[in-house]
């Protein structure tokens, strides 16, 4: 696998996809589970791999919060395979009848949920992507075709080898998860101009990655985005639970796309909640840039902020702050700023909240909770494939229905037209 060019990858994987659409949900959960066991059963080969991945990043210069999410631990790769386990105990959309009616001719016209056939996935530095994307294309009917990063290639050559040993395990064409181990952007250029072998490409990654794919690729692509995620505490709010949900959303793993990169904060709270605030922050030595009243209460610990700093994704223990009048200015900031991705309020008002709800243009909205929860396992849908910020076919948290399609069958007793 790892010597062929990609567009041999795709061939093989295309044949394969026709074997993935035919099989049962019995026969697509056990190479599921099979998978899981592979993963749990030779953690030390991925951590060994995970180990030399590091190291070349460490020596690179690679920041923290970026190592961070190449890092695999026991507890990541636990946490991959029991993602597996949970896709297999989804119900299977493959087949699905979505709506069915007769017409006056008699005529039986169902639409029927179907695979996508060969979904390429083009994502950066990390390694769980590798496990996550396959198992969720492998559920749905579909092969894949993934092309990571050079930061994660030995990890995700690992993860990839154990996959698809597992898929031949199962008496079935391992060949359903390609992984292409050339990491130059020509490999990546080639991916995207696959039309009539690559039925979609998504992207994961930052920003420059997905606006390359989305503005070169020839074939349909789901766009996920960055995020740019705001957290507005409101006048209403209750400041012991907006502090730690503060806390959470820029702390917890900051490195993320769920995680918060502004803070915005109403003015008749600011002067009680800014330094609750800032001293819980200051416990995971986050960098704050702030507006001018900002830096007027806390001080010259504060960075000045910039137009730029509001509209970046940080991913680092970095957090732009903002007063603002009330929730039209706070809603003004998102709309002009947001990534769409994930937006959250705290709030006790109920009119501000419902308004916050219903005006926030983005795929997950939050009231009084975490921005940190925009994630496929915690949404119920075992692990995703990305998180969509575009409106049509997918919005939010990737799982096996948005890898789906559908087509028209329509049943017939000898009609002609």
């Amino acid at each position: 696998m790892e010597s062929l060019r990609v567009r041999e990858l795709a061939f093989l994987a295309k044949a394969a996809s026709r074997e993935m659409a035919r099989l049962t949900a019995d026969r697509k959960n056990e190479i599921l589970h099979t998978i899981a066991r592979a993963i749990r059963e030779n953690e030390d080969r991925i951590l060994e791999a995970n180990r030399v991945d590091i190291d070349n990043a460490e020596k690179n210069g690679i920041r923290p919060a970026m190592i961070d999410r190449l890092k695999l631990t026991s507890k990541r790769i636990d946490e991959m395979a029991e993602g597996a386990i949970q896709v297999a105990k989804l119900a299977d959309p493959v087949g699905e009848v979505i709506s069915e009616a007769a017409r006056p001719n008699k005529l039986v016209i169902r639409k029927v949920r179907a695979p996508l056939g060969v979904i390429g996935i083009i994502y950066e530095s990390r390694p769980n992507v590798t496990l996550d994307a396959a198992v969720l294309c492998l559920k749905s009917g579909n092969s894949v075709v993934l092309r990571g990063g050079k930061e994660a290639i030995n990890s995700n050559i690992a993860i990839a080898k154990l996959m698809r040993e597992a898929i031949a395990a199962c008496g079935v064409d391992p060949n359903a998860v390609c992984l292409v181990s050339d990491t130059s952007r020509d490999s990546a250029t080639e991916l995207m101009g696959l039309k009539g072998l690559i039925d979609v490409l998504i992207p994961r990654g930052g920003a420059g990655l997905i606006r390359s794919v989305v503005e070169n690729a020839r074939v349909p692509v789901i766009e996920t985005g960055i995020g740019n995620c705001h957290l507005y505490i409101d006048e209403y709010a209750d400041l012991g639970m907006a502090e730690r949900i503060t806390a959470n959303a820029k702390c917890s793993r900051p490195s993320v796309c769920n995680a918060i990169e502004t803070l915005l904060v109403h003015e008749r709270v600011a002067e009680k909640f800014l330094p609750r605030a800032k001293s819980a922050l200051d416990r995971f030595s986050v960098e704050w840039r702030g507006c001018e009243k900002t830096r007027d209460m806390l001080g010259d610990s504060v960075k000045p902020v910039t137009e730029e700093d509001y509209a970046t994704e940080f991913n680092d223990f970095i957090i732009a702050v903002r007063v603002v009048s009330g929730l039209d200015e706070a809603l003004s900031h998102i709309a002009e700023y947001s990534s769409m991705h994930s937006e959250g309020i705290v709030t006790g008002n109920n009119k501000n909240a419902e308004r916050f709800l219903n005006e926030v243009d983005a795929a997950a909205v939050y009231l009084n909770a975490s921005t940190r929860f925009t994630d496929g396992f915690e949404f119920g849908l075992g692990a995703e494939i990305g998180i969509s910020t575009q409106k049509m076919h997918a919005r939010g948290p990737m799982g096996l229905i948005e890898l789906t399609s559908y087509k028209y069958v329509i049943l017939g007793d000898g009609q002609i037209r």
